[in-house]
């Protein structure tokens, strides 16, 4: 049975918000009042792992939106796999977490960063499979987007492997460099994908 899409979206938005929102909740105040300033500062690993993970997040938002805007119809084996994919998004504020206490202790930074960096692959996996799934079942896509259109997706989500496999790989020989590399990944990926936004087929008479 094939599904409207639209619901999927809208639980996965509540899921999404949900995460991001746990992830300042991590932050803990400094309990020393009369050092506050002191306290505040060394607080950094967790203000730096608030603002990478809640743009990588949003990242997954804004190309779950992308991907789904050329999705017509979902059915059971794709409702699976975004659930998977939504497992792994509520995952994300621990992870940030670990992040965080590894680099203010000041042990465990290369495992705390290829943790991070594998969670961040694992839903880069799944956006990879969910739109395999879609290429293989031409009728689950929309009938506006057209074959360079899906490639120049497909590329981008394989891109994002990558990019996160060199990150990790790189975080566990240096770990500041690995959280470098994966914070470079947010801006180039909130650049738009050629082909996401489907254009009009024409007629026979050129007209849309």
């Amino acid at each position: 049975m094939e599904r409207d899409p639209s619901r999927v979206v809208a639980f996965s938005d509540a899921v999404i918000a949900i995460a991001v929102t746990l992830l300042v909740l991590e932050i803990r105040p400094p309990r020393d009042t009369e050092q506050l300033f002191h306290g505040l500062a060394t607080l950094w690993p967790s203000y730096l792992a608030y603002v990478v993970t809640f743009m990588l997040i949003g990242q997954v938002w804004a190309n779950h939106h992308v991907m789904f805007d050329q999705i017509r119809t979902v059915d059971r084996a794709m409702l699976f796999l975004n659930t998977v994919l939504l497992m792994d998004i509520a995952f994300l504020p621990f992870a940030a977490s670990v992040l965080a206490e590894a680099f203010r202790e000041g042990h465990g930074q290369r495992t705390a960063v290829v943790f991070h960096g594998i969670a961040f692959g694992f839903a880069a996996i799944l956006f990879n499979a969910i739109w395999a799934h879609a290429r293989r079942n031409h009728r689950l896509l929309v009938t506006t987007i057209d074959a360079a259109g899906v490639r120049a997706i497909g590329r981008r989500f394989r891109l994002a492997l990558v990019w996160i496999a060199v990150g990790t790989l790189l975080g566990a020989l240096l770990p500041a460099l690995g959280v470098a590399v994966i914070a470079a990944f947010i801006p180039f990926y909130w650049l738009p994908i050629r082909g996401e936004i489907a254009k009009p087929r024409r007629d026979g008479s050129g007209r849309a």
